[in-house]
């Protein structure tokens, strides 16, 4: 009996540290220290929510600058990647159809079309595009709002986002900010 009595003892220990108190710390550190991102990087407009910086949108519009592709069609719910290995035919077929759609809407040759605009991200969801793919899409971009490519290029410069601590990674740019900016753009 006494062996359950500690048993006991130790289940409740461990659910009041582990169930109550460990996730009560990590919630109030989160809150203080980044409450953006803890919240989930929200943007909102009159009250109203217009996207998240930390989960990619579906834009189609010609308009705008389109994120890498979706295995999971942008639903965060059941974020991760298609699990097609390099030998799927499937995967095959769904690349050379990105490629083909990505080459016609750029007017460009199949072989310029970069990889990130093929392949989707290991979440599905990721926010972000390299400079090199929103250079790209400028001159789609430029064409369907009727704007000077230049002054998307400084838009782009002005919303870069450099290598964490400088070193990690390479800049990026986060399309949904990026979008907004050009909706702002166009407002002038």
């Amino acid at each position: 009996m006494n062996l359950f009595v500690q048993a006991f003892r130790m289940l409740i220990w461990m659910l009041l540290v582990l169930g109550i108190l460990y996730p009560l710390m990590i919630t109030v550190i989160a809150q203080v220290g980044m409450q953006d991102k803890a919240n989930g990087g929200i943007i909102r407009e009159e009250g109203k929510a217009l996207g998240a910086l930390l989960i990619a949108q579906k834009f189609e519009s010609e308009r705008y600058f389109w994120p890498r592709p979706s295995a999971v069609d942008y639903n965060p719910l059941s974020s991760g990647g298609s699990q097609l290995g390099p030998t799927s035919k499937i995967l095959v077929k769904t690349i050379e159809e990105r490629r083909s759609k990505m080459a016609s809407a750029h007017q460009v040759d199949t072989s310029q079309v970069p990889a990130e605009l093929l392949f989707t991200s290991g979440s599905g969801i990721d926010p972000h595009i390299s400079l090199d793919v929103a250079r790209f899409q400028i001159p789609r971009v430029a064409k369907a709002r009727g704007l000077a490519e230049n002054s998307l290029i400084q838009l782009l410069q002005e919303l870069t986002i450099p290598p964490r601590f400088f070193i990690l990674g390479e800049p990026h740019v986060n399309v949904l900010l990026l979008n907004q900016a050009l909706d702002v753009l166009d407002e002038r």
